[in-house]
């Protein structure tokens, strides 16, 4: 049974459609009594909902001529907001037992806000890939992350302000791909246009976005997402690190993802089982080796350590201490 709340709603959404309302047609349509329905009008009034009462044989209850429920307004930012909370909790299962609230809630919002707003954040949309579960994200500017998916949609170079991870700034024209949200962290991918090669900048370094004149033509193969992972495995990083590990894809996988690390796997003869155990080889990039040899424990997989001879010290230092630790009384 609808809840009072609820009904004082639909009692708005009735009296709305035009013209009036005897009590006896409301309390029909609520499933309440008259004297319930007299008291979510009262409840309207004190909303200052303009609702007037009609005397007489054919009276009832109407709303004063003119009056309209006022169009939802939300800032570009909040309206990012709303709609990226609806299908980061689709994504993640965070939904009611009624699977298909999250899309009409997200249709409705779109439906009232006004179209140049509506248009932008449906292009975000249709540009945006995840990676994997999101979770609780870093939060770029409102107006580069549009931008930027208008720029993704229509093929258009745009020009971005951008600070790297060691302060330097620079200017650079980007033919953007797509935009991927990642590790708690929003990335956009395309070509340098200035050097002809492929990069990916995190959004929330970016000060600015500028559409340009012109267009360019969208790349096959790998999707953005894939080409974001891609590029973290093969990034430039202080350490290089060759294992040999013994498992499925899957093992490995759970431990390292594709954006750590990239495998080499053998070519599986027709018919034979996915799930098979191979010795793979696995090369990643990292500024420091210290997380490494906890994620080998976990693992809990054979492994041979290629280089750094560094990492082998760690993992021996590590096995030293859980063995003094479970020696101890």
């Amino acid at each position: 049974m609808p809840r009072p709340t609820g009904r004082v709603l639909t009692l708005l959404e009735l009296l709305q459609s035009g013209g009036t309302r005897t009590v006896a047609e409301l309390a029909d349509r609520l499933g309440v009594g008259g004297r319930t329905v007299r008291r979510y009008v009262d409840q309207l009034i004190d909303l200052d909902v303009p609702v007037e009462s009609v005397r007489g044989r054919y009276g009832g209850y109407r709303l004063a001529p003119g009056y309209r429920l006022p169009p939802l307004m939300l800032s570009d930012d909040e309206a990012l907001a709303v709609l990226l909370g609806l299908i980061a909790g689709r994504r993640a299962g965070l939904t009611t037992t009624e699977r298909t609230a999250n899309e009409t809630a997200s249709a409705k919002i779109r439906r009232v806000l006004p179209q140049h707003i509506a248009r932008r954040l449906d292009t975000l949309l249709e540009s945006l890939a995840f990676t994997d579960q999101p979770g609780e994200f870093d939060t770029p500017d409102a107006g580069v992350l549009l931008t930027i998916a208008d720029a993704v949609r229509h093929h258009r170079p745009v020009s971005i302000r951008y600070t790297d991870r060691d302060g330097r700034r620079s200017e650079r024209t980007l033919h953007a791909y797509g935009i991927v949200a990642h590790g708690g962290r929003w990335y956009v991918t395309g070509e340098d246009a200035r050097i002809g090669e492929d990069r990916t900048f995190r959004l929330d370094r970016i000060a600015d976005a500028r559409a340009l004149p012109g267009s360019f033509e969208a790349p096959t193969g790998p999707g953005p997402a894939q080409r974001v992972l891609s590029g973290f495995a093969t990034a430039e990083y202080r350490h290089q690190v060759t294992l040999r590990i013994q498992g499925t894809v899957e093992q490995i996988r759970a431990r390292l993802p594709a954006g750590v690390a990239s495998l080499e796997e053998h070519e599986s003869p027709a018919g034979e089982d996915r799930t098979t155990e191979h010795w793979l080889r696995v090369e990643l990039r990292a500024e420091r080796l210290d997380w490494l040899p906890p994620v080998l424990a976990s693992l809990d997989r054979p492994f041979v350590i290629e280089r750094p001879d560094e990492l082998r010290d760690l993992v021996t230092a590590l096995a030293d201490r859980l063995t003094s630790y479970a020696r101890r009384a």
